[in-house]
């Protein structure tokens, strides 16, 4: 027997030998973060409105799985006849919306990550998310217990020696005792829909956000949340686990108790070879990180349907094997239960215990029992119950073992986001949600306090600027298209007016750019940064000019069916590290920077250049050069480039470091037709969040300076100055999207 059993342990560790396993620790740290007060825990206050909104929310979910709304809704008899706190006065109007929640939810957070963006430390952003999950957690019991009390005043009103009164009084009071029995699966619903919520919010606008500021920076302390285990009590929920992992058992008695499983689980890796020469320590921890990733168990096992090929007859052995520990250990039909179970659990929650119901399905006098309990309710049939039990009992051999694949991924993946569990409520730990206005005044006082406003409540102290963009676009070849549209007998002011400077003026509020003024020919907007609020200047005017190039195109296309001339532009974008100074001409004030002449140069476009490359240009519109006489001009040099800028919009040196450090910029390094020949091209491409939770995609080009002869535009030699162009080409937006797409699937 000793000799078979170590045969057939080298047996499975040959055969799993070939398959390669990965280890999952979750792990969540807090970094450069102040102590608060107690000089233990992090202070975090969150807007006060925000908790207002919550606690409304969390009330009205609770009283509407609990089917008590209209006992907790309206009245003073409800109050008490104690003073009406905003939560009160919420609950008592009729002007509740549930999406208000979302929204300011929503907000709160976006609050934190621009936080975290202005203080260069991601820790801020997870210290807020930890900060919202304890105060949600906490207020779902909190508002339960105050949905309990407003239920027995309302009773008390109803108590009297009338016998209407009585009748009344005695329905109420039914479903009061309904109430309190059904606490935990009124709590666990109400739980659910915040985290879907938060779920949804996360995948509309956070997550899409963050990777605009951050990158992927800490993407799998972010993972942590996305796991609906963190509203249960203690990561173990028997309707949760049988909806969303698997359910197992609660008692010292159960083969499939979560112990006994791990422990199982173990000695299948034993014989698999993986934990040959570990201490046991060691040898923990390498189980827990194994059975903490799902992707093992389809690696292994196929998740019970093995591959064709060879692999897939290891994995078929793998898996028999699997199914025999689980049949020696009387675990499996308590598998096959808690499959069978989730369809029918639903119907019979109201009077079945989870775990009886599953129960019912193994033992005939438990089923027995359930029966009894079904024909004493009298509204329920045992039928479905039944039918449940005849489909366990008939399971064949190859049902079964695909049943116990199937089992061992759930059981991963429950394991993974138990552990997740255990380690976002261990961070949380170091958390406190001040709750009173003397701890958040003292924290305040002491530099310790982290605080999470919405943006309504946000308050900027110093209307200050600190710094600012400027954005001129030209028209090119002004002149010509006038004297066309006047010889043609149009009214070239009206053609401008209409088709630029109107739609111009229509995006300047939903940037928050100001017109700086209009030349004939031109506009020149500013957009400024004020102290305290976030940072986006560079990569917000980047996406004003991509809009104001497509509204053009656009416009241009009317014009062309309309057999009127077209539009051409050149937007130069310079960004200054400080504020404009100002003159006054009367009551006017006249803006002066170094930026204003830094736009024009960029918006600029050379009447060789365009000669040269009026033809030659496809999926580029900004090019700069430096001619072979350049070397001997003083000055700037910038001033003394040769530039090509038609439809195109060319931002300089200091305003592409300063969207570097706004938006995360995921570098591209590609070779494409340019000018001479196929050159290396490095494009960098990020997100940019807008107001209202939208972002847009913008790619920029890097390039390198050629030194040329202005004669025949021959490259001479490569210089090491460069200059960005933010590109305009719908071809390159589609191509850094498939690279991007292609890059996320082979990182899978």
């Amino acid at each position: 027997m000793a000799r078979l059993f170590f045969s057939k342990r080298a047996n499975l560790a040959e055969h799993a030998s070939q398959f390669q396993l990965i280890q999952y620790h979750p792990d969540l740290q807090l970094e450069r973060l102040a102590t608060g007060v107690d000089n233990l825990r992090h202070d975090v206050c969150l807007s006060p409105r925000f908790c207002d909104i919550a606690r409304t929310h969390i009330t009205r979910l609770l009283a509407r799985h609990g089917g008590v709304e209209d006992l907790i809704g309206v009245g003073p008899a409800v109050l008490g006849g104690r003073p009406l706190t905003p939560h009160d006065r919420r609950l008592q109007g009729q002007k509740y919306d549930p999406a208000e929640f979302k929204r300011a939810a929503a907000d709160l957070q976006v609050a934190s990550l621009n936080a975290a963006k202005n203080s260069v430390n991601l820790s801020i952003d997870l210290l807020a998310r930890l900060g919202l999950l304890k105060f949600l957690r906490t207020e779902l019991s909190l508002q339960f217990a105050q949905v309990l009390e407003k239920c027995r005043t309302r009773l008390r009103a109803y108590d009297g020696p009338r016998p209407t009164a009585s009748d009344k009084s005695m329905q109420l009071r039914d479903r009061f005792l309904n109430l309190q029995v059904a606490k935990k699966n009124v709590v666990r619903k109400a739980a659910q829909e915040l985290f879907a919520t938060l779920r949804e919010i996360e995948k509309e606008t956070l997550a899409r956000m963050r990777r605009s500021l951050f990158g992927d920076a800490q993407q799998s302390a972010y993972d942590l949340f996305q796991n609906r285990l963190l509203f249960t009590e203690d990561g173990r929920d028997d309707y949760l686990n049988a909806e969303h992992y698997v359910m197992l058992g609660n008692y010292e008695r159960d083969p499939d108790r979560y112990a006994n499983i791990f422990l199982i689980a173990g000695e299948f890796f034993d014989l698999m070879g993986r934990t040959a020469g570990l201490e046991e320590m060691e040898r923990d921890h390498a189980l827990r990180g194994w059975l903490s990733a799902p992707e093992n168990a389809r690696e292994l096992l196929g998740n019970g349907v093995p591959e064709e090929g060879p692999r897939g007859e290891a994995q078929e052995i793998l898996l028999n094997a699997w199914t025999a520990m689980l049949e020696r250990a009387g675990v499996m039909p308590h598998v096959i239960a808690s499959y069978e179970v989730v369809p029918i659990l639903n119907e019979y929650a109201a009077v079945i215990n989870a775990q009886q119901l599953k129960n019912a399905i193994i033992l005939r006098n438990e089923r027995t029992r359930v029966d009894k309990l079904l024909e004493a309710h009298g509204r329920l049939s045992p039928e479905n119950l039944r039918a449940a039990a005849k489909r366990a009992d008939s399971f064949s051999q190859a049902e079964r073992q695909k049943l116990a694949g199937r089992f061992l991924a759930d059981f991963m993946r429950y394991q993974r986001d138990l552990r997740r569990f255990e380690s976002v409520i261990s961070a949380m730990d170091s958390v406190n949600v001040l709750g009173t206005e003397k701890l958040r005044e003292l924290s305040s006082i002491n530099n310790t306090l982290y605080e999470f406003l919405l943006s309504e409540e946000q308050t900027v102290t110093e209307d200050k600027v600190t710094h600012h963009v400027v954005l001129k676009a030209d028209i090119r070849d002004s002149t010509t298209l006038t004297r066309t549209l006047f010889e043609r007998g149009l009214n070239p002011a009206s053609y401008f007016s209409l088709n630029f400077y109107e739609p111009v003026n229509k995006l300047l509020p939903k940037y928050g750019a100001e017109k700086v003024f209009i030349e004939g020919d031109a506009v020149i907007l500013a957009l400024f940064e004020r102290e305290g609020e976030p940072a986006f200047g560079v990569a917000r005017t980047c996406v004003l000019a991509r809009e104001i190039i497509e509204v053009v195109r656009g416009y241009n296309q009317q014009s062309r069916k309309s057999g009127l001339p077209t539009l051409e532009l050149g937007i130069g974008i310079s960004y200054q590290d400080s504020a404009p100074m100002y003159l006054m001409d009367g009551s006017a004030r006249i803006m002066i920077s170094k930026a204003l002449n830094e736009s024009d140069r960029l918006s600029s476009c050379g009447k060789g250049a365009r000669r040269y490359l009026e033809n030659n240009v496809s999926l580029f519109s900004v090019f700069a050069f430096q001619t072979i006489s350049d070397d001997d001009t003083g000055g700037n040099p910038d001033e003394f480039l040769l530039r090509y800028n038609v439809g195109g919009i060319h931002l300089n040196e200091t305003g592409f470091q300063k969207l570097a450090s706004e938006i995360s910029l995921q570098a591209h390094d590609v070779k494409l037709p340019v000018l001479w020949k196929p050159e290396p091209v490095r494009l960098y491409s990020g997100t940019v969040p807008l107001q209202g939770g939208v972002f847009h995609k913008i790619v920029l080009r890097e390039a390198q300076i050629p030194r040329i002869d202005p004669h025949d535009f021959s490259l001479k030699t490569w210089t090491d100055r460069k200059y960005y162009e933010v590109c305009t080409s719908a071809a390159i937006y589609d191509y850094v999207e498939t690279a991007t797409r292609a890059a996320a699937a082979s990182g899978r």
